[in-house]
């Protein structure tokens, strides 16, 4: 597993793009995009680009923690 070379929410930009989730979460660019394909992954269309708002970004993380703790 790749180590997240963000240390705090503070850190990220308001918007993460697929690069930024995969770092945070550790995981592989494909892990990234089957999760913005996901219904409850808060994921955003600008364009042909999916984006991830950073609140929502947080909250999915606390969800998944508490619904998988």
């Amino acid at each position: 597993m790749k180590e997240s070379v963000y240390k705090s929410y503070d850190e990220l930009p308001l918007f993460l793009n697929a690069e930024i989730v995969g770092k945070v979460l550790g995981v592989s660019s494909t892990t990234v995009y089957e999760l913005l394909h996901q219904k409850d992954f808060p994921s955003v269309r600008v364009g042909s680009r999916l984006i991830v708002p950073k609140e929502k970004f947080r909250e999915w993380v606390n969800s998944q923690t508490e619904r998988n703790g």
